[in-house]
């Protein structure tokens, strides 16, 4: 299973850029919420993806976040790891405080502070050689590995530090499809997921 398979609405960036919205269980105003925002809907392996593209002004950026707003009326099961939400053409982030890079079913953080390192600590991940790598806390199943990834980086944007998170999604056709195994993903989860709003 992809982890963008495991809450109701993930919402990533890929590495050309692009922010999209996967919605994994039926959600009547998602549609309109996220197509009234600016995003375009498109069927890609079996699910609806609705894309933004790079370079998009502030203002689509703002309408996204709103969006997902909305979207919270409909479910807590929300995910937003998008870090293109975040950038903005006047202040580019080069060298991110944190780097959480996300490459199938691995996850490698790179700390690059003080600061993001005793962050990462505090959440459980361990450090490995060099010492500014770090990996999250062993024997998660895949919905504790994302609740453990989304923390993190909801609490590095707490303390005002920068962070990029890497999906291993280097464009939108590499989105994976929705896997079989996905569709028992779509019952209400045992702890709800509530992320970030814009």
């Amino acid at each position: 299973m992809s982890l963008l398979d495991i809450p109701d609405v993930f919402i990533g960036s890929t590495g050309d850029g692009h922010t999209f919205v996967v919605v994994n269980r039926p959600i009547r105003a998602a549609d309109r919420l996220l197509t009234e925002a600016g995003l375009v809907a498109r069927e890609h392996h079996g699910r609806t993806l609705y894309l933004l593209p790079p370079g998009t002004n502030r203002d689509a950026r703002e309408h996204a976040g709103g969006a997902m707003h909305g979207l919270l009326a409909h479910t807590l099961d929300l995910v937003d790891l998008a870090w293109t939400m975040h950038w903005s053409a006047d202040r580019p982030v080069t060298d991110p405080d944190l780097r959480i890079q996300i490459d199938s079913g691995t996850v490698a953080v790179t700390a690059a502070t003080a600061t993001a390192r005793t962050l990462l600590e505090q959440h459980g991940f361990t450090p490995t050689a060099p010492a500014s790598s770090y990996r999250p806390p062993d024997g998660l199943d895949e919905r504790r590995l994302l609740g453990a990834i989304t923390a993190v980086e909801a609490h590095a944007y707490t303390n005002g530090l920068s962070v990029h998170v890497d999906l291993g999604i280097p464009t939108p056709a590499s989105i994976p499809g929705r896997r079989p195994s996905a569709a028992a993903t779509n019952s209400p989860p045992t702890s709800a997921t509530r992320r970030r709003t814009h």
